[in-house]
């Protein structure tokens, strides 16, 4: 195989790029189709396989001003062939009537590329772009025939040739899909706010397998990186699971304990503590000497140091000391790939056996079709899981009490789910904690009032007095006297 040296693009490929063979790689003008192909030459470069870069239609010094862009520079394995037409088709003067200038024109540019070749005797060939040739043809049948001729003529040498078509033609020009050998597509979207995403997919390779679907890239400083789709049946492992503390005794009776490897997902209108719930698991991981990673999409790196830090969690100095991975997460930058590859080298470079996700509002404004994030999440949930690593998730909910709604229903991928809710009591606006739903082993059906102060979180006893706490307006049903006295609810120790 030849590989392309791209980022993530081998990986989605069968290892790369069958030798001796023509691959077409078409998108519109700004995918990334020259980035890919310089990466490949260089690659090739790298292994001591010459190249060479026939170009149509961008210049020597704009293909090497955009390498250096990139940080690279084309060495002498790599030789950059620019065919300019004749003179004698730029001159009106020389110009005959009897021949269409286009027929000469096809002919000495397939001279200077056969030329090129001879010369060079590449074992990678790159051809920008088909369109030129395609123009040149005149029509369908003369344009297949060229680009047969051309295939031929390469494989007779096993030259590994990447073709480059900006799809500016009509479909019925797109006959270089049956012929090539195998067809990678790149396009690009365009959000109604946010940066571009681009995406790719293999629409065709013979006789090899490949990741089908599409598959999210970027273009960097450094090329082009691809993002593979996650398959978390790819993944399987088999761990021994235990039961993780939160570091809170109530919360852990509360819960019942939290198995590793498994997933939770956090339940709330706005300000009810979702974070804090889920931070006070990682910072119960740290002080077990285990390492955490946060993916944090809706508050700033510093204020979450600055606030949680009030509450006793050191989560900067873990930060700083290694311990403690943390990624604050533009949905409008970044696509849905690219945060799963993030959490995925979190979990298996940095070794994270806790993940925090806050929130998945801000991971669905990264992808706005309900249908396909829930696809997305249940895959990145299925390898976090056989890789395990627990994982916490946060959703706030529309409201604030009564009836409330989340803007996306994940609670059945979750394997825990907490519910935070806000009630009146006495005059004042408490807070409820309580477990909807655990898939292994036993967890209270009671409702705990909680609080969040200086010392972190603070969860009481079941309120077992009240009737009525998640619609946010209770009914209080036991002895009155202690309550007033201790100005708690419950047995007075929340």
């Amino acid at each position: 195989m030849a590989r392309t040296g791209v980022p993530g693009l081998d990986e989605v490929l069968p290892g790369g790029l069958t030798e001796g063979h023509l691959f077409l790689l078409e998108g519109a003008p700004g995918t990334g189709k020259t980035t890919i192909a310089l990466r490949f030459l260089i690659t090739g470069a790298q292994a001591g396989e010459p190249g060479l870069y026939i170009t149509l239609s961008e210049t020597e010094k704009e293909l090497r001003n955009g390498a250096l862009s990139h940080g690279w520079r084309l060495g002498e394995n790599i030789e950059v062939f620019e065919v300019v037409p004749p003179e004698s088709l730029l001159d009106p003067d020389l110009q005959q009537s009897l021949l269409y200038s286009s027929d000469l024109e096809l002919g000495e540019t397939t001279r200077a590329i056969l030329g090129a070749f001879e010369r060079v005797k590449p074992r990678r060939v790159v051809l920008d772009s088909l369109s030129e040739i395609r123009l040149l043809a005149q029509s369908s049948l003369r344009y297949r025939r060229q680009i047969l001729a051309l295939k031929h003529y390469f494989s007779r040498f096993g030259a590994t040739v990447l073709l480059l078509d900006d799809m500016s033609s009509e479909a019925a020009y797109k006959t270089v899909h049956s012929i090539a050998h195998g067809v990678i597509k790149l396009e690009e979207l365009a959000p109604d706010y946010g940066a571009e995403r681009r995406r790719l997919k293999i629409s065709k390779y013979r006789g090899c397998p490949y990741r089908g679907g599409y598959h999210d890239f970027a273009i960097r400083t450094g090329g082009v990186r691809v993002f593979p789709r996650l398959v978390a049946a790819e993944h399987r492992s088999r761990l021994a699971r235990e039961s993780v503390s939160s570091g809170v005794e109530e919360l852990d009776a509360l819960l019942g304990g939290i198995e590793q490897g498994s997933s939770t997902l956090i339940l709330g209108p706005a300000g009810a503590g979702k974070s804090t719930f889920a931070l006070q698991f990682a910072s119960a991981a740290l002080e077990r000497g285990e390492k955490a990673a946060l993916f944090i999409f809706d508050e700033d790196l510093g204020l979450l140091f600055d606030r949680t830090r009030k509450m006793g969690f050191e989560l900067e100095a873990m930060f700083e000391a290694g311990n403690l991975h943390v990624e604050q997460v533009d949905a409008a930058e970044m696509s849905p790939g690219e945060f799963a590859c993030n959490v995925r080298a979190a979990v298996d470079e940095a070794q994270a056996k806790t993940v925090v996700i806050d929130s998945l509002n801000g991971y669905q404004a990264a992808m706005p079709e309900e249908s396909a994030l829930v696809v997305h999440i249940h895959e990145l949930l299925q390898y976090l899981n056989r890789q395990g690593a627990t994982t916490f998730l946060t959703v706030a909910q529309h409201g604030l009490v009564g009836d409330m709604k989340a803007p996306v229903e994940v609670t059945y991928l979750a394997d825990t789910v907490i519910l935070l809710r806000y009630f009146e009591a006495l005059g004042r606006v408490r807070r409820a904690v309580s477990v909807i739903k655990k898939r292994t082993g036993h967890h209270e059906e009671t409702i705990r009032e909680f609080r969040i102060g200086q010392g972190g979180l603070t969860v009481g006893a079941p309120l077992e007095d009240f009737q009525g706490v998640l619609h946010g307006v209770p009914s209080f049903v036991g002895n009155i006297g202690p309550l007033l006295q201790s100005g708690l609810t419950g047995n007075g120790n929340g």
